[in-house]
C-alpha cells in the first residue's frame, strides 16, 4: 500500500509547482480583462513613455537652436512648408518636432515625480488619519479641508514668488497639489478595512500596529490608490501646463508643453501650429491617462466582480 501510494503522492506534488507557475500575475490578469480598444490605449501610453524617454535620440535638431531664416515655417502639407521641419518652426526658427519631444519628456518627468510626491504625502496622512483616528486624525482631515477650500493656484503663486520658479520648486509645488484626494480616499478605505474581522483577529493575536498596516491594511487599499493616481495624473499634467502657460513654470529657452503653448498664443492668428501642436500632445496624453484610469476603476472594483 505504501509503495503504491508513494508514486501517486510524488506525481501530485510534481504537478503543484507547475500549476503555480501557470497562474497569471496581476498584470497578466489585468491585460486579460482588457478589451481591444483598451489594449490599444495601453500600448499608446507605453509608446508615449518610450518616446519621452528617447526624446534626445529621436529629436532631429537641438530644441534651442535658432535659425531665423527658417522662422515660422508651417508643418509639412501646408504652403511654404520645409521638408526639413515636419511640424514646422516657431517664431525663432526652432524646430517644433524637436521642441515637442523634449517638452514631452520634461512635462512627463515633472508630472511623474510630482504625482508620486503627492501620492506619498496623501497616502501617509490618509493611513494615519484612518488608523490612528482621535485628535490626530481630526487634525489631518482639518488640513485636508483647508487644502480643498483654498484655491491651489494662489498657493502656487505664493510659493513661486517666495522661492523662485526653478525646476525643483515647480516639482515641489506640483507634489503638494492633489495630496488631499489621496488622503480622503485612503482614510475612508482604512476605516473600512480596519473594521474587518481579519484585522481584529490580528490585533487580538498581538500583532504590532506596523505589521497590521503592512500586512493587512495597505494591500487592501492598494487598488484604490492606483485608480486615484491614474485619475489625477492627467490633472497634474494640466497643472504643469497651466503654470508654464502663465510663465510660472520652467523658464525659456527650456521647453515644456505648457510653455510652448504660452509662447504660441501671440501667433494663433498667423502661425497657429506653434500653440496647436503642443496643445494636441497635452490633450492626447491626458485623454489616454483618463481612459486608462476609468478602466482601472472598473477592473479593480471588487463590487463589480
Amino acid at each position: 500500500m505504501t509503495d503504491l501510494a508513494a508514486p501517486l503522492t510524488r506525481s501530485a506534488d510534481a504537478t503543484r509547482p507547475s500549476a503555480r507557475r501557470r497562474r497569471p500575475s496581476g498584470l497578466a490578469q489585468l491585460w486579460g480583462k482588457a478589451r481591444l480598444p483598451m489594449r490599444i490605449y495601453l500600448a499608446l501610453f507605453a509608446l508615449v513613455l518610450v518616446i519621452s524617454i528617447l526624446a534626445p535620440l529621436l529629436a532631429p535638431y537641438d530644441p534651442n537652436a535658432q535659425t531665423l531664416l527658417a522662422r515660422l515655417k508651417p508643418p509639412v502639407g501646408l504652403d511654404r512648408a520645409s521638408p526639413d521641419h515636419l511640424l514646422g518652426t516657431d517664431q525663432l526658427g526652432r524646430d517644433m518636432l524637436s521642441r515637442t519631444l523634449h517638452g514631452l519628456q520634461l512635462t512627463m518627468v515633472i508630472a511623474l515625480v510630482g504625482s508620486f510626491i503627492s501620492l506619498i504625502i496623501g497616502v501617509a496622512l490618509g493611513v494615519v488619519a484612518g488608523y490612528a483616528r482621535g485628535p490626530l486624525g481630526t487634525a489631518i482631515m482639518a488640513i485636508v479641508d483647508i487644502q480643498i477650500a483654498v484655491p491651489f493656484t494662489l498657493i502656487a503663486l505664493l510659493v513661486i514668488a517666495v522661492f523662485g520658479n526653478s525646476l525643483p520648486v515647480l516639482i515641489a509645488v506640483i507634489g503638494v497639489a492633489g495630496w488631499e484626494t489621496y488622503a480622503r480616499v485612503v482614510r475612508a478605505q482604512v476605516l473600512s478595512v480596519s473594521a474587518m474581522p481579519f484585522v481584529e483577529a490580528a490585533t487580538a493575536a498581538g500583532a504590532s500596529h506596523w505589521r497590521i498596516l503592512v500586512k493587512h491594511v495597505l494591500p487592501n487599499v492598494a487598488s484604490p490608490i492606483i485608480v486615484v493616481w491614474t485619475m489625477t495624473f492627467s490633472q497634474v499634467i494640466l497643472l504643469e501646463s497651466s503654470l508654464s502657460f502663465l510663465g510660472l513654470g520652467v523658464q525659456p529657452p527650456t521647453a515644456t508643453l505648457g510653455s510652448m503653448v504660452g509662447m504660441g498664443r501671440d501667433y494663433l492668428a498667423s502661425s497657429a501650429w506653434i500653440a496647436v501642436v503642443p496643445s494636441l500632445v497635452i490633450m492626447f496624453v491626458s485623454l489616454l491617462v483618463l481612459l486608462i484610469g476609468d478602466w482601472l476603476r472598473d477592473a479593480l472594483d471588487v463590487k463589480l466582480k
